[in-house]
């Protein structure tokens, strides 16, 4: 039977050469985790991602299919122009020198028509947590948000203004009296 005994420096503190080796044994440990961590990721990674692909684009074609669907059931063809010969049109100025005309009935608050470039659209009212008028046409990414103070017009999909800082007559007379006031 062999005996190890490890040396220490005559200066260290009792019970420092089982600290140094516990310590070395947990950072060898720590070091083979992680290698075996970084040299079988990129192999787990690329056997996992092929399957999980596929799969995955077959739930999203599935899932998409059927809002889309149930919106066309309900009457709410986003790309069919709006009648409005009974909707009140309020015009805004926008910045950049942008124009858009807003058209609302009184009988319905759950739509507006939107004439933006020379287009009628239909926006369907979302509904937020903020108190802002938000109106959406999801097919062509569009979104209207109206706050007292002013509006803005939003492509969804691009991600960015349209037209900003836009004002109806009212909104601008109402800018103007508070800034003399």
């Amino acid at each position: 039977m062999k005996i190890y005994v490890q040396k220490t420096r005559p200066d260290s503190p009792p019970g420092y050469a089982r600290q140094e080796t516990c310590l070395m044994k947990t950072l060898t440990a720590l070091f083979v985790f992680a290698f075996g961590l970084v040299a079988g990721a990129p192999a787990a990674m690329a056997q996992d991602s092929q399957p999980a692909k596929k799969h995955t684009a077959k739930k999203s074609t599935a899932k998409k299919a059927a809002p889309a669907d149930s919106h066309d059931a309900a009457g709410e063809g986003d790309d069919k122009a709006p009648e409005v010969s009974n909707y009140s049109p309020v015009d805004y100025d926008c910045e950049l020198g942008n124009k858009l005309t807003i058209y609302r009935s009184p009988a319905e608050n759950d739509h507006i028509a939107l004439r933006w470039k020379k287009q009628l659209l239909r926006l369907d009212r979302v509904s937020t947590t903020t108190g802002a008028n938000r109106f959406e046409n999801r097919k062509i990414g569009l979104v209207w948000i109206d706050i007292p103070a002013k509006g803005m017009l939003l492509d969804s999909k691009k991600g960015h203004q349209l037209a900003n800082e836009c004002r109806s007559p009212e909104q601008l007379k109402a800018t103007a009296e508070a800034a003399k006031g």
